[in-house]
């Protein structure tokens, strides 16, 4: 009897713990998710590293890189408009612009000093 209940009590133990580290995956993901989709929003993407803490346990951070830089538009001020536009006062000889694309990565890092660290991570691609 005693071998029986020592082994129902591991199970549910072990269904517990299992139960809390996906809770706090969860968290940390939609930790990272905000993160993620508020960067470039609430300010400018700028290079390099932000750091955080989240509910003094999740350390989060934020790296931004620049991908690439292209140019985009050229139109001339002495052109014809085409069929259906309307001319421009005050049209500048060349109208162009620089599009970048950043890539931002977060990472989400907890763990206590009794349990090994865990962490996720997401990437995506920002234009600007």
């Amino acid at each position: 009897m005693a071998i029986a209940i020592t082994i129902i009590l591991r199970i549910f133990g072990s269904g517990v713990n299992n139960a809390i580290r996906s809770e706090e995956y969860t968290i940390a993901v939609q930790i990272a998710e905000s993160i993620l989709a508020r960067t470039g929003i609430e300010g400018p993407l700028t290079i390099g590293e932000i750091t955080g803490v989240e509910g003094n346990k999740y350390h989060w951070l934020v790296t931004v890189n620049l991908v690439s830089q292209q140019q985009i538009g050229n139109t001339a001020a002495g052109q014809q408009p085409q069929q259906g536009q309307q001319p421009q006062q005050g049209q500048q000889s060349q109208q162009s612009r620089t599009l970048s694309l950043y890539a931002v990565k977060v990472q989400v890092a907890w763990g206590d000093d009794d349990q090994a660290m865990h962490s996720i991570e997401l990437h995506t691609l920002k234009p600007v």
